[in-house]
């Protein structure tokens, strides 16, 4: 089967915008930014931003998943398997990203920030825990990546919450052993 290849105009005209978004949102909250700014940052047309995206909040949608994937390091997860450093990586990625995007979406915004980071780190856990645990029930597996990525992002938000003073490895530090002995157990479902 023959793979078609994105027409790189499209790929430039879809990173204008959400550069252009990404550049707005350090001026802006979310909520104050509208499609006419958008627009005139990337100097395109709303119907070259509707054939891209269905609204701006598609727009967000996007823009954090993408920014999360590359604070994330996707590829370096890629090859390995789900072990204390992984745990404390991802930790470390999603409070950076936390913390980059606190001055700038607008506290109504939280359940979607939420939700993209917990589907990204369910995706990569369920990875991991694949490799890890080749010939294990796939449901169960599923139901650990789901638990961990839950689990991962609210630990970062009692982080950001009670003790950015604390680094980030530091502060999941204490939880690891707990986690680990979950993962690496050979009990079977």
């Amino acid at each position: 089967m023959k793979q078609t290849k994105t027409d790189p105009r499209i790929l430039r005209t879809r990173k204008l915008i959400m550069d252009a978004f990404i550049e707005l949102s350090n001026k802006k909250e979310f909520k104050d930014i509208t499609i006419k700014d958008i627009t005139t940052e990337a100097m395109i047309n709303r119907a070259t931003f509707y054939y891209h995206f269905k609204d701006i909040y598609d727009l967000l949608d996007k823009v954090l998943s993408e920014v999360l994937l590359v604070n994330l390091s996707i590829q370096d997860y890629e090859k390995s398997k789900l072990t204390e450093e992984a745990l404390i990586s991802t930790f470390i990625a999603i409070t950076n990203f936390q913390v980059s995007l606190s001055n700038r979406c607008h506290r109504g915004y939280e359940d979607t920030i939420a939700r993209i980071i917990r589907d990204q780190l369910e995706v990569i856990y369920f990875k991991l825990l694949v490799k890890q645990h080749p010939s294990d029930n796939e449901e169960a597996l599923k139901h650990m990546s789901t638990m961990l990525s839950w689990g991962i992002y609210g630990l970062s938000v009692e982080w950001r919450r009670n003790s950015s003073t604390k680094r980030p490895e530091e502060y999941i530090k204490s939880a690891i052993p707990f986690i680990m002995s979950g993962i690496d157990s050979d009990t079977k479902y």
